[in-house]
């Protein structure tokens, strides 16, 4: 499969004034950086105008490959799914202020043939980061539109080699309820887990995110690193990550624990599968009134759909 997304060797906003940065899709382009898109786990009913950005930077944002806008970064950081400091989604940006991302390693290990702690200064240093801009949907309904900063995840398990009894990829988020007070919860199996079949990780659109619009990722987004898969479902893409491990085992998840009937394993958008408590044909972006048709595999079906070929979606669900 081709990758339709080009490396850039060194960050964009590191060799350009970030006004141009920000305002010139032109420029993003010209650097070999295609545009995608994304929602995240955090939304707002009430969103903002879309011209906020990072402070000293003009309010002029991107939009995905489809033509809508980025959300604005105020909607991205203040309105946020992180059951980890709290249920209460506009909770959890306070509550996450001082939450300690440094010192900070992700151990890899399992079913490869040279595991590895990285600390997250080697992740940076080891793997070019590039910028994408994702649509992502919420299994509530709504969309948002991202601009991440990140590597893919297959650079990473590249390096250690998986062995050929790997099939699944099993993620695990810090467990550290001093500081996350939702982990005090007794409804939830901590630490959140969550996986992927190994060919899904290795895709090229799946990528572990260490910023946002160009800045380091904010602890109410997952820092200091997460998971974005942009066709499936908001929840799969777990913040926070301090262990990655290969198995030959689908791994356990949390949501699939909590409700086996609502979340299945694979989470895959999909229009005419409804939740037992909602449709999933139509979704609302954040910023917009109006609904839109939800797109099959979250509209990314054209370089996904062939991995789950003789797959009956409605029961894989």
């Amino acid at each position: 499969m081709n990758n339709p997304f080009k490396s850039v060797p060194i960050r964009s906003y590191e060799i350009t004034p970030k006004d141009v940065y920000f305002s010139r899709r032109d420029f993003i382009k010209a650097a070999g950086v295609v545009a995608g898109s994304v929602a995240l786990a955090a939304c707002t009913p009430n969103a903002a105008e879309l011209t906020d950005a990072p402070e000293g930077v003009p309010g002029v944002l991107k939009t995905d490959e489809l033509g809508d806008p980025a959300n604005s970064l105020k909607d991205i950081t203040n309105y946020n799914n992180y059951y980890e400091f709290s249920a209460n989604k506009e909770a959890v940006a306070p509550l996450s202020k001082g939450f300690t991302t440094t010192p900070w390693t992700v151990e890899v290990s399992g079913m490869v043939a040279k595991p590895r702690t990285f600390g997250i200064e080697d992740l940076l240093s080891l793997f070019p980061q590039e910028e994408r801009i994702y649509r992502l949907r919420c299994v509530e309904a709504w969309s948002m539109v991202i601009p991440w900063n990140g590597f893919t995840l297959a650079s990473l398990l590249k390096l250690v080699e998986p062995t050929s009894d790997a099939k699944y990829v099993r993620f695990e988020t810090v467990y550290r309820p001093e500081e996350m007070k939702g982990q005090g919860s007794p409804f939830y199996p901590w630490p959140y887990q969550e996986g992927l079949r190994l060919d899904e990780a290795m895709h090229d659109l799946t990528i572990l995110s260490t910023g946002i619009y160009g800045e380091t990722i904010l602890p109410q987004n997952g820092a200091p690193i997460r998971l974005v898969v942009p066709w499936k479902y908001g929840f799969k893409s777990i913040k926070s990550i301090v262990k990655i491990e290969l198995t030959d085992k689908m791994p356990d998840t949390l949501w699939a624990a909590v409700a086996p009937s609502e979340y299945g394993f694979y989470a895959n958008v999909n229009p005419q599968v409804n939740h037992p408590r909602w449709s999933q044909a139509s979704e609302r972006r954040i910023g917009e009134l109006s609904r839109r048709e939800t797109l099959m595999f979250n509209g990314y079906g054209e370089q996904v759909a062939s991995l789950y070929d003789g797959m009956d979606l409605s029961l894989h669900y």
